[in-house]
């Protein structure tokens, strides 16, 4: 994905409204909603940063899609993993094993038991 599906991704993941987003990244509303329409325009670096800080996410990943490990090899992280990340963390140790086993036991099934 590039920049405008990554800034509109993470917008819906943080259920942040366009204005909201401009307010806290001090950035116009008007520039956010050129990044996000069908041209894409990019912003420059320290609109992106700004942006990206605003949303909790790197300005890389904003670009391309990919946080930096420690290893130095790029890795991605979906809103889905970060999502589930972020519920797991409001969880005792005993409700994150039940949770890992009910992925372990959702992972066996075959696909035409699991619905979509």
């Amino acid at each position: 994905m590039g920049f405008r599906e990554n800034l509109k991704s993470e917008l819906a993941y943080s259920g942040m409204l366009v204005k909201e987003l401009a307010a806290k990244a001090g950035v116009h509303k008007h520039n956010i909603d050129n990044y996000l329409n069908a041209r894409g325009q990019m912003p420059s670096l320290e609109i992106g940063v700004k942006l990206a800080k605003a949303l909790g996410v790197s300005a890389e990943y904003l670009v391309d899609g990919e946080e930096a490990s420690q290893a130095g090899k790029p890795q991605t992280t979906s809103n889905y993993l970060r999502c589930i990340t972020q519920l797991a963390e409001q969880f005792d140790d005993e409700q994150r094993k039940f949770i890992i086993d009910f992925m372990k036991w959702l992972k066996n099934r075959t696909s035409q038991d699991i619905p979509r």
